[in-house]
């Protein structure tokens, strides 16, 4: 029988093309078990003709057709009324004998096929719109779990059928321009995976576009309760070329839905001693991104995945697969959306979660907890909700903004908002405060959901002032550079003036000039009196202007380097600071920060980073420890900042500032305790050739150029790359002399950090000594260095 005609297929007669047969979810199960080498449980579908069949036999088509007759799907009222109807009127039609008849013996024959009588089963619900690259259906109709039985299978389809009138699949019809009659709907009878682990993976990042990783998500028990959003799953990112795990996010879990072992499923608690573990061995995370490649290769587009791991055999199975709906159809070339940078000096953070479709906007909250009140909420408002289901996408059609206590990247509210092209923030009891209990309804928010933080009050951007003519200009050309050209920066009020420039992000954010700008007042004295905030929150406020200008490139900032004499100049500082007659080479730096006479003062400093990197959400945001004398100091250091929460890890980096003779000479020891350096060619130099070069009497003799200077930066960039550190420079020499910049570059450092007047020069200047130094080798005949630079 041709395929068109057919009432059921197996999976390995379908292919994808077979959409219109067999609906996408089954015609890609097909597809996976006919050309994919992934493994997938096997099973069978009903198509389209089978469907259309029982509606044709039982006069359903008139009946549907009159029902929703005027339906105003923007009425939520009605429409719910008017589905209810409609999926009644299917229920109590009797699907015709010859149908189910072919049901149960395909039932049977799975059966037989798999060597188990009276297998269990999952029933899935395939529509015959659903899964397109240019629309997405998915999860507007029911599916089914741990169901056996013939004549149970038969009830389950025809459930199915009446599924394709839920609320939400009418609704969502409406709105993509498809006719309700002419779609039908197949019902996919797959084998059921035991699950002990279940979730979903996409082969792009479906936050920002970026495809280099696969992102998974997993949570104990069955997969449906990472799609509903019930749970918080773990997420784990995997880099696609090298199938080498990124970064992993284990979240608890305290319940997880599983089969009942007579049928049906059920929810429990999680164990106590399971409830913080990951979900996935390293080696199943691995496997699942190995699928994920070969299904996207196959496809030839960005995939949505879902899968699960038995628990009888703790094998990966591919459960079902389609194309991903939002950025397969997004032009590549226009990349992820670009967020609004809002400056404020006043941020009181509600609470945190993950940023799941990222934009910024401010309106008022609308806390819904029930269902039953989904008709209150208004055009234009923001929804708070314990989790969504598809029965709320009429609702989240009207938010500006949504925030949820549950769920993942690829739980149903990140998917839909994506989609509707809506700010969404999710799972924000996996990272505080449920945002339910801590979000008071009909209070104004302003909504960062590229950070996925939540704000009070309604943060509005200052505008700049327009020149009255403003003259138009061809764009200027820098070519990229293989060394990273940072930039220094001191005021946080500049951060959006330069954020334009070509730069590759700050590579020396000076702290001073927010303590001598915005709090005027010594640490010490500011605890004195009882006012430790005031510096955590004034130090957070002038580097997150920075980091938000200048996201997603990198920020370092410099901990505090005054010299005493300089502290002394701030309220209240004579009390606390000492008479030293050498300040340069005095209580500086490192030694402050661990000394119990300022310990407490540097922990603000520590605070004030953390709040920067985990309450405004800017992990752009790295450290640098400045004038550190020696490896124990190195080592307090980085363990109080362990102890405030900064930690090294893979998206904070610790540096160090080498500008004492000693962090050249024990840098391999040094290595140990930071992720890479920052020359601080000043007062390096000042200490190798011991002179101070603000002295007229000797300054003639300081200079960066000097033999003595060269042969220790490139001993340290050489001890630095023999353990995978990096190296900059961010003094001023590199954009002063030509040749300076080009015996570094030749030297292999990482890169320089300039200020902003000179970082166009420089980047065409490293531009045209690196193309050099590529034809030098391409001819052979460069220029050799005349003097010997090994230390």
């Amino acid at each position: 029988m041709e395929k068109e005609k057919a009432f059921l297929l197996w999976f390995d007669q379908l292919e994808r093309k077979d959409v219109a047969i067999a609906g996408g979810k089954s015609s890609s199960l097909g597809e996976l078990t006919s050309h994919v080498d992934v493994p997938v449980p096997y099973g069978f579908a009903t198509t389209a003709c089978a469907y259309r069949y029982f509606f044709e036999e039982t006069g359903l088509y008139e009946k549907i057709k009159t029902l929703i007759a005027g339906l105003d799907v923007d009425n939520s009222a009605q429409l719910r009324e008017v589905c209810a109807r409609v999926r009644q009127a299917i229920m109590d039609e009797e699907m015709p004998q010859d149908l189910q008849d072919l049901i149960a013996e395909a039932y049977k024959e799975l059966g037989e096929k798999v060597g188990q009588a009276d297998p269990f089963v999952a029933v899935r619900s395939s529509a015959t719109a659903e899964d397109l690259p240019d629309a997405s259906f998915a999860g507007q109709q029911d599916t089914y779990l741990n169901v056996k039985g013939a004549e149970t299978i038969v009830a389950k389809v025809k459930e199915c059928y009446a599924s394709c009138f839920t609320d939400r699949a009418v609704y969502y019809r409406e709105k993509q321009g498809f006719d309700h009659l002419d779609v039908a709907l197949s019902a996919a009878v797959q084998m059921m995976v035991f699950s002990k682990a279940a979730g979903v993976m996409f082969t792009v990042n479906v936050a920002t576009g970026d495809d280099k990783n696969i992102l998974i998500e997993g949570a104990w028990g069955l997969g449906e309760y990472v799609v509903q959003g019930t749970v918080t799953p773990d997420n784990y990112t995997v880099n696609k070329a090298t199938c080498e795990i990124v970064e992993k996010n284990v979240n608890a879990q305290d319940i997880k839905l599983i089969r009942k072992a007579d049928g049906d499923c059920e929810e429990v608690v999680v164990p106590l001693d399971e409830q913080n573990e990951q979900k996935l061995t390293d080696e199943q995370i691995k496997q699942l991104a190995e699928c994920a490649k070969k299904i996207e290769a196959h496809y030839g587009c960005y995939m949505d995945m879902e899968w699960g791991v038995d628990e009888r055999d703790n094998k990966v199975y591919i459960l079902q697969a389609r194309p991903e709906t939002v950025w397969s159809r997004r032009n590549k070339e226009n990349g992820a959306p670009k967020e609004e940078k809002k400056v404020t000096t006043d941020r009181k953070v509600i609470v945190k979660g993950l940023p799941a479709s990222p934009g910024n906007v401010a309106g008022r909250v609308h806390v819904i907890l029930d269902p039953s009140h989904i008709d209150e909420f208004k055009e234009g408002e923001i929804l708070v909700t314990e989790m969504t289901a598809p029965d709320w996408v009429p609702a989240m059609k009207k938010a500006k903004a949504i925030v949820t206590d549950s769920g993942g990247m690829t739980c149903h509210a990140s998917i839909v908002s994506r989609e509707l092209g809506i700010p969404c923030i999710v799972g924000t009891k996996s990272r505080g405060e449920a945002a339910t209990t801590t979000i008071p309804d009909g209070i104004d928010v302003t909504i960062d959901a590229t950070h996925g933080v939540v704000y009070e009050g309604i943060i509005e951007e200052p505008k700049a002032e327009q020149p009255a003519q403003q003259v138009v200009a061809a764009a200027e050309y820098f070519p990229p550079t293989g060394t990273k050209i940072y930039m220094n920066l001191g005021d946080p009020e500049l951060a959006e003036k330069y954020a334009t420039l070509p730069c590759d992000g700050i590579g020396l954010m000076r702290e001073e000039f927010i303590w001598t700008t915005y709090i005027h007042e010594h640490p010490l004295y500011l605890i004195k009196i009882g006012q430790p905030e005031k510096v955590v929150d004034q130090l957070a406020e002038g580097i997150r202007q920075v980091c938000q200008a200048m996201a997603p490139r990198p920020v370092t900032m410099r901990f505090s380097d005054f010299k005493s004499s300089e502290y002394r100049d701030l309220k209240g500082g004579d009390e606390f600071e000492p008479n030293e007659p050498s300040a340069l080479l005095g209580w500086r730096g490192a030694s402050r920060y661990y000394d119990p006479k300022y310990i407490e003062a540097f922990k603000l400093e520590c605070m004030a980073v953390r709040k920067v990197r985990e309450e405004f959400g800017l992990k752009n945001l790295n450290v640098m420890i400045p004038f550190c004398r020696n490896v124990e100091e190195c080592e307090k250091v980085t363990k109080i900042m362990a102890d405030c929460g900064l930690s090294r890890g893979k998206d904070f980096k610790v540096w160090l500032m080498a500008e004492i003779p000693s962090n050249i000479i024990l840098a391999d020891q040094f290595n140990k305790f930071v992720d890479g350096y920052s020359i601080g060619s000043n007062d390096l130099t000042m200490l190798v050739l011991g002179c101070d070069r603000d002295n007229d009497t000797v300054s003639h003799i300081y200079d960066e150029r000097n033999l003595a200077v060269r042969r220790a930066i490139r001993h340290l960039i050489e001890v630095a790359h023999k353990d995978g550190k990096t190296v900059s420079i961010c003094g001023q020499a590199p954009s002063v002399y030509p040749e300076f910049c080009e015996f570094l570059i030749k030297s292999g450092i990482d890169s320089m950090s300039v200020n902003p007047d000179t970082v166009k020069f420089t980047k065409k200047l490293a531009a045209q000594i690196e193309q050099r130094i590529m034809m030098d080798a391409l001819t052979g005949k460069g220029r050799q260095e005349v003097e010997d630079l090994n230390w």
